[in-house]
Protein backbone atom coordinates (compact mmCIF):
# COMPACT_ATOMS: atom_id res chain seq x y z
CA UNK A 1 0.00 0.00 0.00
CA UNK A 2 1.67 3.37 -1.37
CA UNK A 3 0.25 6.42 1.65
CA UNK A 4 -1.51 9.06 0.05
CA UNK A 5 -0.33 12.76 -0.05
CA UNK A 6 -2.53 13.66 2.26
CA UNK A 7 -1.80 11.13 4.85
CA UNK A 8 1.72 11.77 4.25
CA UNK A 9 1.11 15.43 4.86
CA UNK A 10 -0.71 14.50 8.27
CA UNK A 11 2.01 12.60 9.29
CA UNK A 12 4.47 14.87 8.28
CA UNK A 13 2.22 17.29 10.91
CA UNK A 14 2.64 14.74 14.19
CA UNK A 15 6.32 14.44 13.43
CA UNK A 16 6.72 18.27 13.64
CA UNK A 17 4.50 18.25 17.30
CA UNK A 18 7.48 15.09 18.16
CA UNK A 19 10.12 17.20 17.44
CA UNK A 20 9.78 19.05 20.50
CA UNK A 21 12.01 16.91 23.58
CA UNK A 22 9.40 19.10 26.16
CA UNK A 23 6.24 17.01 24.19
CA UNK A 24 8.42 13.70 24.05
CA UNK A 25 9.10 13.98 28.21
CA UNK A 26 5.48 14.73 28.95
CA UNK A 27 4.14 11.53 26.53
CA UNK A 28 6.96 9.59 28.19
CA UNK A 29 5.60 10.67 31.50
CA UNK A 30 2.43 10.24 31.26
CA UNK A 31 3.10 6.32 29.68
CA UNK A 32 4.37 5.89 32.99
CA UNK A 33 1.27 7.20 35.13
CA UNK A 34 -0.91 4.68 33.86
CA UNK A 35 -3.82 7.26 35.03
CA UNK A 36 -4.65 11.25 34.96
CA UNK A 37 -2.54 13.18 35.94
CA UNK A 38 -3.36 17.54 37.04
CA UNK A 39 -1.32 20.05 35.21
CA UNK A 40 -0.09 21.14 38.42
CA UNK A 41 1.57 16.91 39.31
CA UNK A 42 3.13 17.55 35.66
CA UNK A 43 4.47 21.27 36.32
CA UNK A 44 6.05 19.64 40.21
CA UNK A 45 7.35 16.01 38.64
CA UNK A 46 8.81 17.66 35.09
CA UNK A 47 10.18 20.75 37.03
CA UNK A 48 9.27 23.07 34.02
CA UNK A 49 7.15 26.05 34.40
CA UNK A 50 3.15 25.76 34.48
CA UNK A 51 3.10 27.77 30.88
CA UNK A 52 5.59 25.56 29.46
CA UNK A 53 3.55 22.67 30.23
CA UNK A 54 0.33 23.81 29.73
CA UNK A 55 0.92 25.04 26.08
CA UNK A 56 2.68 21.62 25.30
CA UNK A 57 -0.27 19.85 26.74
CA UNK A 58 -2.36 22.29 24.40
CA UNK A 59 -0.73 21.34 21.05
CA UNK A 60 -0.67 17.03 22.47
CA UNK A 61 -4.27 17.35 22.68
CA UNK A 62 -4.75 19.49 19.31
CA UNK A 63 -3.02 16.55 17.49
CA UNK A 64 -5.09 13.73 19.71
CA UNK A 65 -2.19 12.48 21.27
CA UNK A 66 -3.38 13.18 25.31
CA UNK A 67 -6.66 13.68 26.17
CA UNK A 68 -7.95 15.65 28.82
CA UNK A 69 -10.59 16.10 31.03
CA UNK A 70 -11.45 18.61 33.08
CA UNK A 71 -12.65 19.23 37.20
CA UNK A 72 -13.53 22.49 38.44
CA UNK A 73 -10.73 24.37 37.88
CA UNK A 74 -8.13 21.50 37.22
CA UNK A 75 -7.88 19.57 33.92
CA UNK A 76 -7.11 16.61 33.82
CA UNK A 77 -4.48 14.63 30.95
CA UNK A 78 -3.96 11.05 29.69
CA UNK A 79 -2.19 9.69 27.07
CA UNK A 80 -4.46 9.26 24.47
CA UNK A 81 -2.33 7.14 21.73
CA UNK A 82 0.68 4.53 23.39
CA UNK A 83 1.63 3.20 20.09
CA UNK A 84 2.71 7.36 19.34
CA UNK A 85 5.24 6.53 22.12
CA UNK A 86 6.26 2.88 20.78
CA UNK A 87 7.51 5.19 17.51
CA UNK A 88 9.08 7.07 19.78
CA UNK A 89 11.12 4.06 21.38
CA UNK A 90 11.57 2.91 17.99
CA UNK A 91 13.77 6.35 16.94
CA UNK A 92 15.24 6.18 20.25
CA UNK A 93 16.14 2.90 19.53
CA UNK A 94 17.86 4.03 16.44
CA UNK A 95 19.48 7.26 17.88
CA UNK A 96 21.16 4.36 20.75
CA UNK A 97 22.84 2.50 17.31
CA UNK A 98 24.09 5.44 15.88
CA UNK A 99 25.63 6.64 19.09
CA UNK A 100 27.51 3.74 19.80
CA UNK A 101 28.30 3.02 15.34
CA UNK A 102 26.33 -0.29 15.92
CA UNK A 103 24.84 -1.98 12.66
CA UNK A 104 21.48 -1.84 13.04
CA UNK A 105 19.18 -4.79 12.92
CA UNK A 106 18.39 -5.88 9.36
CA UNK A 107 14.47 -5.92 8.48
CA UNK A 108 13.62 -9.44 6.84
CA UNK A 109 10.91 -7.85 3.71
Amino acid sequence: MTPTSKLIDEATKIYKVLSNSTRIKILYYLRYQHQEVNVKTIVSDLGLAQPIISKQLHILYRYQLVCKRKEGTQVFYLLDDPHVVDMIDDMLNHVKHEIKGEPHPKNMH
